[in-house]
């Protein structure tokens, strides 16, 4: 049976179409999907990311132990900062990507994907045995909205006296929004600036209801996970079980900067991802010649060969045509003339560099 988020009832009130995801009921979209994507792009949109687990790792070498259970190095994270890592397994397979935030000293918050928070507390559990840590599954602690878009700071401006300007990218700070205690993140999921919340449960109807009201003026819209998806592919920006599985390393996806190597001791994968071969596959975006859009398991083909997988795929809003990203061979990458099969007919794309989309600063 799917689990609801706090925010349930008022996505039934704005007449939210709903959709079972990880094992939850998450808003698909509100109305119309190109004008939420649209809203975040020009103005601001408001996500439910409830969904997601917050995992503490607390305790005198809590920094040591996530060295070692993940590949970034964390213990050199200053308080108040975070940074984008992963957790993978001994053969280096993506198990999932995560956000660390550093809450204090002693107080790490690891957030993970939906599908895979229940795996990701039990593997920081077993990981950080040898350490003076604690690990603790908080995910029902928390609600966590997320208000995303060029305009989102002069909203939540009005509801804080948080130094929102002052609040660097990957950093967090506790605050006050609308009189909810919550800590406020410079962190998104959109190609966007923006913040994430993460506030109580029983909060988190009068906080959504406030930056509602706050942003009537200034373009808001609720968004759901049609817009977050679309967004997020423009952003390129990877989407676990597309674009990284545990089939794959941080290198095949292209992300092989998060792996830090020269932190001090061992961590899980080290051996395998220091020992890895030249992926044969690259992950590409790809944008359509056509009005066709290519879907997430469409086969990437060269004269009529496969030569790679689309991994996700969509009609962009921004650009105005269909893009995707793929793992394409490197060989056919350097041979050019690519196509992807869809539905049995060769529709050929261009090859371009991620991401599609790169807001001005």
């Amino acid at each position: 049976m799917s689990r609801s988020t706090p925010l349930r009832e008022v996505h039934e009130g704005l007449g939210a179409t709903l959709t079972d995801f990880a094992g939850w009921q998450m808003p698909l979209r509100y109305g119309s999907e190109s004008a939420e994507h649209n809203a975040v792009r020009t103005a601001a949109g408001l996500f439910d990311l409830s969904h997601m687990g917050e995992i503490h790792v607390t305790g005198p070498q809590a920094g040591e132990a996530l060295d070692y259970a993940l590949v970034g190095h964390l213990s050199v994270l200053e308080p108040g900062r975070a940074r984008y890592t992963m957790i993978v397994t001994e053969d280096g397979g993506v198990l999932d990507d995560l956000i660390v935030y550093r809450l204090a000293p002693e107080d790490f918050m690891v957030v993970a994907n939906a599908s895979n928070y229940a795996r990701v507390a039990q593997e920081l559990t077993e990981r950080a045995k040898p350490y003076d840590a604690q690990v603790e599954d908080r995910s029902d602690a928390y609600a966590l909205v997320a208000i995303q878009g060029p305009n989102s700071t002069a909203i939540l401006g009005k509801l804080t006296d948080a130094d929102l300007d002052g609040l660097k990218y990957y950093a967090g700070l506790p605050g006050t929004v609308a009189g909810f205690e919550v800590m406020i993140a410079r962190t998104g999921y959109t190609g966007e600036d923006g913040f994430e919340l993460f506030a109580r449960p029983e909060d988190a109807a009068g906080l959504w209801n406030a930056l509602t009201e706050a942003g009537a003026e200034l373009g808001l819209r609720p968004c759901g996970l049609s817009a977050r998806d679309t967004l997020r592919l423009e952003a390129g920006m990877p989407l676990y079980g597309n674009e990284l599985t545990a089939e794959m390393t941080p290198f095949d996806a292209g992300l092989g900067r998060v792996v830090k190597f020269d932190k001090p001791g061992d961590f899980v994968g080290k051996a395998a991802l220091s020992g890895r071969p030249a992926p044969e596959r690259r992950l590409v975006g790809l944008v359509a010649r056509g009005r066709r859009v290519p879907r997430h398991g469409y086969p990437v083909t060269r004269e009529g060969e496969v030569v790679g997988v689309v991994t996700s795929g969509a009609p962009s809003q921004t650009l105005g045509k269909p893009i995707a990203m793929a793992y394409v061979s490197a060989d056919a990458l350097d041979k050019g003339g690519l196509t992807v099969d869809i539905r049995g007919s060769q529709e050929p794309v261009d090859v371009v560099d991620l991401p599609f989309y790169r807001r001005s600063k």
